[in-house]
């Protein structure tokens, strides 16, 4: 077994969803939700399938398992959004 894990430190999280103002304020909420440092400087967004998706790919300030665990949920909750990895 590996080390653990150090906290806090900044973690990628990766998906892609319908290309919408709804993703793009959906990311933006749920990172701002469980990551009081994020300012939207570390979102990055990039059109996918022709335009009708896009990628995203967003670095939060990660303290815990279980911060990391709550954005997971929320994101693959959201109907705009198709995958998170």
């Amino acid at each position: 077994q590996g080390p653990a894990v150090q906290y806090p430190r900044p973690f990628p999280n990766k998906g892609k969803g319908l290309a919408s103002r709804e993703l793009v304020q959906t990311v933006d909420q749920n990172a701002k939700t469980v990551d009081p440092f994020y300012g939207g400087k570390t979102v990055g967004f990039r059109p996918r399938s022709g335009g009708k998706d896009l990628g995203v790919t967003i670095t939060v300030t990660a303290t815990s398992r279980e911060q990391l665990d709550n954005l997971y949920l929320a994101l693959t909750g959201h109907p705009s959004v198709k995958v998170v990895l």
